[in-house]
């Protein structure tokens, strides 16, 4: 299993990034893939998932402003954050499983999300 995240950055509260995920090692279109977060001291939280049938579910603390997708054909997951808030900071990670059940050797490296005035 290989997860690669990209597309952080830091930036001012109130714009936008995309973040995308490439996956390989797994046939991603039979999973459920989720997007999680850590920030600086804190467990991963997770942030927002869409299931094989492009269903998309969102913690309550982005729900309104992060909009989940995936395109199957190049295995690759988004999450595209806008309003971003200086408590949506912290390192975003992908995953195919739910957060308790990913094996430490299955997390990509994450990509840093730093939003700050």
């Amino acid at each position: 299993v290989q997860l690669m995240e990209s597309g952080g950055g830091l930036v001012q509260p109130g714009v936008s990034l995309r973040l995308s995920c490439s996956a390989s090692g797994f046939i991603f279109d039979m999973y459920h893939m989720n997007w999680v977060r850590q920030a600086p001291g804190k467990e991963r939280e997770w942030v927002a998932s869409i299931n094989t049938g492009h269903r998309a579910f969102y913690s309550d603390s982005v729900k309104g402003r992060f909009t989940v997708s995936r395109d199957d054909a190049k295995r690759t997951l988004y999450l595209q954050m806008d309003s971003l808030k200086t408590e949506d900071s912290g390192m975003y990670y992908c995953a195919h499983r739910r957060i308790e059940k990913m094996a430490p050797s299955e997390w990509g490296p994450g990509t840093q999300v730093t939003v700050s005035s």
